[in-house]
């Protein structure tokens, strides 16, 4: 399939680009990875006037260590974050989500900032970002920007970035020592979209109470979605089997999702509620709760 005509650009400055999305506005789009952008243009769902190839930015393709924080700037690879010893020691929830993502040759052009300003709403990076409550740096001429993750992501396909803003950065907490994590995902068939996944750590007190949680579901609303009642529920609860199942309970009580042909809006609330449970229960594990 062919795509639509546009200019291409191919700056090799984030200067260069910013000036660029100033000029053009919504008539451009960046180009990362390309693996959703590429089907959208062959689709013709997408037609911009002006595509900016952001590739050529080296600032953008690096990760950096900062201590409590990971910082990956938009073009790293999630190949390269899957394969990193740090991520894996440091924000294992995101090590464990990415091999979620596609293919290993999907994930050989994909990138962490590209999936994040993408916004699917069944997509594995923006699960993870909304439950480490991680920040999406952007920048225009105008400035820079720091955006929490609950309020950049804003429906599907849809983010808090202005027409001439870029995302440049993408900040995820690190894991502090005693916290499980868990990232689940049920799907058709390995490498399909998802039909609901859920990203969730426990953290223990030193009685074995929780003292934090963090779910996070896909598939199952317009963007990701915070269960942030169950979320409350568990706080100071002994991790039992009986909490866990409660807390999914309450998770998916209110959930509406869209029936469609892959299954109907009771299917999914159900899966979702399994979903849920099973992973608070691997993360209360990992965080040191007896089996």
């Amino acid at each position: 399939m062919k795509t639509p005509q546009f200019d291409y650009c191919a700056p090799d400055s984030l200067e260069e680009v910013l000036e660029l999305l100033a000029e053009h506005g919504d008539e451009a789009k960046i180009l990362a990875g390309g693996q959703s952008l590429v089907p959208l243009l062959a689709l013709r769902l997408a037609g911009p006037s002006y595509l900016i190839d952001v590739n050529r930015v080296r600032s953008l393709a690096s990760i950096e260590d900062r201590g409590d924080v990971m910082a990956f700037g938009a073009t790293v690879r999630e190949r390269t974050a899957e394969q990193s010893a740090s991520v894996r020691q440091k924000i294992p929830l995101l090590a464990e989500a990415l091999p979620f993502i596609g293919h290993v040759a999907i994930r050989n052009r994909g990138t962490i900032g590209g999936s994040v300003a993408h916004a699917d709403a069944s997509a594995e990076i923006p699960a993870v970002t909304a439950a480490l409550d991680g920040s999406v740096v952007v920048r225009s001429v105008r400035g820079e920007r720091v955006i929490a993750a609950a309020d950049f992501f804003q429906g599907h396909f849809s983010t808090a970035m202005d027409d001439d803003e870029c995302l440049v950065e993408v900040q995820l907490p690190t894991s502090s020592a005693g916290t499980g994590w868990c990232f689940q995902e049920i799907a058709r068939r390995h490498g399909d979209f998802a039909l609901v996944a859920v990203a969730t750590t426990i953290a223990l007190d030193s009685a074995g109470a929780i003292k934090d949680s963090r779910i996070a579901m896909v598939g199952v609303a317009d963007s990701p979605l915070r269960a942030r009642a169950a979320e409350a529920s568990l706080v100071g609860a002994m991790p039992t089997t009986e909490t866990l199942a409660a807390a999914a309970q309450v998770a998916t009580d209110d959930l509406e999702p869209a029936s469609d042909v892959h299954g109907s809006s009771a299917f999914r609330k159900q899966l979702a509620r399994v979903t849920v449970r099973r992973a608070l229960t691997q993360a209360t594990q990992r965080a040191g709760a007896p089996a």
